[in-house]
């Protein structure tokens, strides 16, 4: 049975990238994002045919589009065995600056998305039995971050967090839960936020000298979503380029 796989925020950026490894790998793919038109674009990019992927509008701030997104998919195609909660809101705004508001909306889609996210997809995955969910967590929630907002590392922390959570949860129903906490990506994202002098400083800050792959993180993805992944699980797997060890 040729397993799927739903992918949050995967319109653009780290997420397409993910959901690319994912279809290279067998899977069926749904791209998920909150505007609609950009899931159908990069699904119509990513799988011309239509065969293998499938476009649907989840905003992750809202406990009622997963519930709609998880109907969605158990109608097309029947079930669901892999969620990658990666949607995210990237702030750079210094602490002493951030508004409770901003800090609200950012901690509502990174924290609380990834959240409700496991809980909805782990709810019904649990209830058959079988299912991986790998959270996008990041090197920002465990040094407190290098280019990225406080409220941005502090909403990744704790995914890590809840990753061991879901994990402990999950575990006695075949359901593993992960989490991935990347260092600076070379993506559009990465050098959206960062000015060009000051990513140069923060490339010759990383001990292997050079920003990370987004295809790399797709196919560890696609590693711990395997059926051979079933005795890892509650881990955060760190791809940072020597940054941070431990």
């Amino acid at each position: 049975m040729t397993q799927v796989a739903l992918v949050t925020g995967a319109a653009q950026g780290l997420g397409k990238s993910i959901a690319e490894q994912l279809l290279n790998a067998g899977y069926r793919v749904v791209i998920s994002d909150r505007s609609l038109e950009s899931a159908q674009a990069t699904a119509a990019e990513l799988d011309a045919t239509g065969e293998r992927v499938l476009a649907l509008k989840l905003d992750v701030s809202s406990k009622a589009d997963f519930e709609d997104a998880l109907a969605a998919v158990v109608a097309h195609w029947g079930g669901l065995q892999v969620v990658v909660n990666n949607a995210a809101m990237t702030m750079t705004t210094p602490v002493m600056q951030i508004s409770p508001e901003e800090f609200d909306r950012v901690v509502s889609v990174n924290q609380r998305g990834t959240f409700v996210g496991c809980q909805v997809f782990g709810s019904y995955l649990a209830a058959r039995g079988y299912g991986r969910i790998i959270n996008m967590a990041s090197l920002a929630g465990q040094n407190g971050g290098t280019a990225t907002g406080a409220h941005y590392a502090a909403s990744k922390g704790a995914i890590i967090t809840l990753t061991k959570i879901f994990a402990k949860e999950l575990a006695a129903s075949g359901v593993t839960v992960n989490a991935i906490a990347p260092g600076p990506i070379e993506s559009p994202a990465v050098r959206a936020a960062v000015p060009p002098e000051r990513l140069e400083k923060l490339i010759e800050a990383i001990p292997v000298k050079q920003l990370g792959n987004a295809a790399f993180i797709g196919k560890l993805i696609v590693q711990l979503a395997s059926e051979d992944a079933y005795f890892t699980t509650g881990a955060t797997w760190d791809v940072n380029g020597g940054i941070f060890m431990r």
